[in-house]
């Protein structure tokens, strides 16, 4: 699965090969053996980095593809048309010829689906876009793969269909790993519009005493074509080491697209953590001692000792054992306005008897 490089990378690439195809290589050096990109209008025009096309649907657009050989012995080079997307850290790729169903099945190379280039020769290959009716407006990323000897080059096609176009986009999943200097921001991208966008990303990060340093605006290194869905990470090297932060994290690019996204993430040093950590469970588990210490006490105190003057075993007093023979007890009376009658009993106090 060739990966293709961005614009400004991928021009670079196509120059250096232009200067090694005029001139001999380096004493030792890796010659990569043959070059793909697109043919320019006139000799010694500046290179094109990439393909760009543009029709209405239904309409038919063409171009050329050139082919160099840069050694002494004859290349057969394969070429067809494939989708690009973006893989999920966000690098450019083309699908594989059997997974080709959007924008790279509308190119047609004709019969030269193979071409054989002879010893330091340039080939150029003609080749056709053809927009099928009723397409949907906007861009359809697609590339020319070329591939020889189990290498293979993709030149990338901007291919844009014409009508209504929509820039927008959406910030998900924010999560922040790390403290410090080793901060790090994960989040995903993904293209809501139908036109490829260039983002832009700032970071703004709020603390509980203030405000903490974030990131500046900047442009993200990734080309995010319609409908896919990256998953990113942005360096954070003034992330906090101690205390809660809100962060936002605010998304642009060209076209009017423009997205948030925010999370919220404690920060604490790990000896700081794994102390406090460990104080919690040690104060957890004196709690449980404390508590079954007092509950254990507790159950001994409902349960009076045997002794003597206190209630046996089956609940007795030494009182109530003793016979009483019919006889009363002589109880001590204060003086009184009207004595007790010979119908009232008398109230009695054992002592020595559980209360």
């Amino acid at each position: 699965m060739p990966v293709l490089p961005t614009l400004k990378r991928l021009g670079a690439v196509l120059l250096a090969a232009a200067t090694l195809y005029g001139a001999p290589a380096a004493a030792g050096a890796e010659e990569p053996g043959w070059t793909a990109e697109p043919a320019t209008g006139r000799p010694g025009a500046a290179a094109r980095p990439y393909f760009y096309l543009a029709g209405t649907s239904g309409s038919v657009l063409e171009d050329r593809l050139a082919v160099a050989n840069t050694t002494d012995r004859e290349r057969v080079i394969t070429l067809r048309g494939a989708d690009a997307y973006n893989t999920p850290d966000g690098a450019l790729a083309v699908r594989p010829a059997g997974e080709t169903t959007g924008a790279g099945s509308w190119i047609s190379l004709g019969g030269a689906t193979s071409v054989k280039v002879p010893p330091r020769t340039r080939a150029v290959v003609p080749f056709t876009v053809t927009v099928p009716p009723a397409s949907p407006p906007g861009d359809h990323p697609a590339a020319v793969v070329a591939t020889e000897g189990g290498r293979e080059v993709a030149v990338r096609i901007h291919l844009r269909v014409g009508g209504p176009t929509l820039a927008a986009l959406t910030v998900e999943d924010v999560s922040v790993h790390g403290a410090g200097a080793a901060g790090v921001i994960a989040y995903t991208l993904v293209n809501r519009g139908n036109v490829a966008l260039a983002p832009e990303l700032a970071v703004r990060a709020e603390g509980r005493f203030g405000k903490v340093p974030g990131r500046t605006a900047r442009t993200l290194p990734v080309e995010l074509l319609p409908g896919q869905r990256v998953r990113l990470t942005e360096p954070w090297p003034g992330a906090p080491v101690f205390g809660r932060v809100a962060l936002t994290l605010t998304v642009t690019a060209p076209g009017g697209a423009r997205a948030t996204g925010a999370t919220s993430a404690w920060f604490l040093p790990r000896g700081i953590a794994a102390r406090t950590g460990a104080g919690i469970l040690a104060l957890g588990l004196l709690a449980l001692a404390t508590l079954f210490l007092v509950r254990t006490r507790g159950s001994r105190r409902g349960t009076p000792p045997d002794a003597p003057g206190g209630a046996g075993p089956d609940g007795a007093t030494p009182q109530d054992a003793l016979p009483h023979h019919g006889t009363e007890r002589p109880t001590e009376q204060g003086p009184t306005e009207q004595g007790p009658t010979e119908h009232e009993p008398t109230e009695q106090e054992l002592t020595g008897a559980p209360r």
